[in-house]
This record gives C-alpha cells, structure tokens and sequence, in this order.
C-alpha cells in the first residue's frame, strides 16, 4: 500500500487508515463484536496502522484496545484519539482514560477533538510529548464554517496532524487550509473521505466509469477514495466500516495507479454531484 510521511519525523503510514465512529460503539458480547473484530483483522492483514477514534465516539476506545490485544497486533497500529472535554485536569482524566481504553502506554497521536478547549489541551499535550506520554499532537474538525478557526489554531500552535473533512464533494479545504498545511509541514488526515457513506449510496445504482479501469477500481468506494489520497497533501484517509467486504474495497485504493490531475478532475465529474442530488455541483 502506498505510504506518506509525517512531515515533522519522516515517520510512514499508509494512506489508508480505519475510522470508528458508531461501527466500533459496540457492547462487550462476542457476537457484537465479531464484526468489528473481523473488521480489524482483516485491516491489519491487508497493511493498515492508523485507527482513530475518540471518546465522543461512546465504547470505540475500549473495543479497538481490547480486539487489537485479541489479536494480538496492538504493538503494530498506529493509535490515534482525541480529547473532547473542557478544563486542563478534565483534558488529562479523558486523556489517560482514553490511553487506558486502548492499552498503550504512549498514544501514537492525541488531537483536540472539533477544537473545544484547544488552547489549553494544546499546552497539556506539549508538555506531555517532551516526557513521552504522546508522539504526535493535532486538532480535528468537521465543519467548514470552522475553517477560520483551524487556521488560527495553525498560526498559535505548532502541531504535527490536522484532521479534517475532505471528499469529492466536500473540497472547501483545497481552498487555503490545504496548502497552509503543506507550508507548515503538518500531516492531515482525510475525515469522512466518503461523506458518511452518503455518496457511496447514492453511487450504488450507477456503474463504475471509464476512468475507474483505468485506475484498477472495482468500486465506487476504491474510486472516491483514490481521489482523497491523491491529493499530495493528505497523509491518510479514514473511511469507516463494520463490514469486511466494504473494508476490502477501501484498502484497495492504496494501490495501484494514483490519479493524476486530469483524472482527478474526470472523477469528479463522473460522480455529477448535481445530479445526483447531493448539493451544488463541485
């Protein structure tokens, strides 16, 4: 699978990672967590580190922990979290807590989740990366309304991820916060890279275009994927799944041929948002 480096080590991860949300928010019984079991196992097979979750995220944290020790591939994810409350001490309870959850003793990266009290998580996490507690630092958020706000945080701290949403049709981050983060050497992590499956569904009925042989894509979910990790800025992308056979057609699209600009632009006309009913043409 195709690897990007993190800016500020040089440190590879595959573009394509596994997100959490509501698929891993699962009960302790083996038979709700046989999905997501399976799910990870397959993940790390088939040569995905980074999983991302956050204690917004309900039971993720402590399914992801106790399935990774399972299987016994905790030592070879690359953990990623968030911390999502207000208060200095409230940030390093949730934080710990969270560490606790997935059994690790250093979180590979801890971001401050939709930006809520970043300030002072920031100043909680530099510290902590200087003792070793955690790798990397980075926010998160979701909304493009808040894209100002990102960008003051980029200008006040230094930080080695962003994440944020990008899809074919939620491209407002190509505009300025993309290319800031290339200046200011941060990694940043494709949120929603399939718009909640929201595009996918509406793709199911139509076939795969020309562009996607040429780009060996067997499904639309392969196709809209490659046109996140294409883009030379983004480091990984975090589609979420609790199926294996979804998550197979994920990973695909960290092989192969990458498109270049003008198929990029040819996917993105192929998707026909308007037509589709999604919103305003990209």
């Amino acid at each position: 699978m195709l690897s990007r480096p993190i800016p500020t080590s040089g440190e590879e991860i595959p573009v394509i990672g596994l997100g959490t949300w509501k698929v891993f928010d699962v009960g302790t019984a083996r038979s709700v967590r046989a999905g997501p079991r399976a799910v990870l196992d397959e993940f790390v097979k088939l040569g995905g580190t980074l999983v991302d979750s956050s204690p917004m995220y309900g039971q993720s944290e402590q399914v992801v922990g106790d399935l990774a020790r399972d299987l016994g591939v905790a030592d070879g994810l690359f953990m990623a979290t968030k911390v999502w409350t207000t208060g200095r001490q409230k940030g390093i309870d949730e934080m710990r807590d969270s560490m606790r959850k997935m059994g690790v003793a250093c979180m590979d990266l801890m971001q401050v989740h939709n930006l809520v009290d970043v300030d002072t998580h920031l100043e909680t996490l530099a510290q902590w990366k200087a003792e070793g507690l955690v790798r990397y630092v980075g926010v998160t958020h979701y909304t493009a309304g808040a894209h100002a706000d990102v960008g003051r945080v980029l200008d006040r701290h230094p930080v080695d991820f962003l994440q944020i949403n990008y899809s074919v049709i939620e491209r407002e981050v190509e505009r300025w916060l993309l290319p800031m983060s290339k200046e200011r050497g941060i990694a940043v992590i494709a949120n929603r890279p399939l718009a909640t499956g929201t595009l996918t569904q509406a793709l199911r009925s139509r076939p795969l275009p020309p562009i996607a042989t040429e780009l060996e894509c067997a499904s639309w979910s392969s196709l809209l994927l490659k046109f996140v990790v294409s883009h030379p800025v983004i480091t990984c992308a975090i589609p979420a799944t609790g199926s294996v056979e979804h998550l197979r057609q994920n990973m695909t699209a960290g092989n192969g041929p990458m498109p270049s600009e003008r198929q990029r632009l040819e996917i993105v006309k192929a998707v026909g948002i308007r037509d589709q009913g999604l919103g305003t043409s990209v």
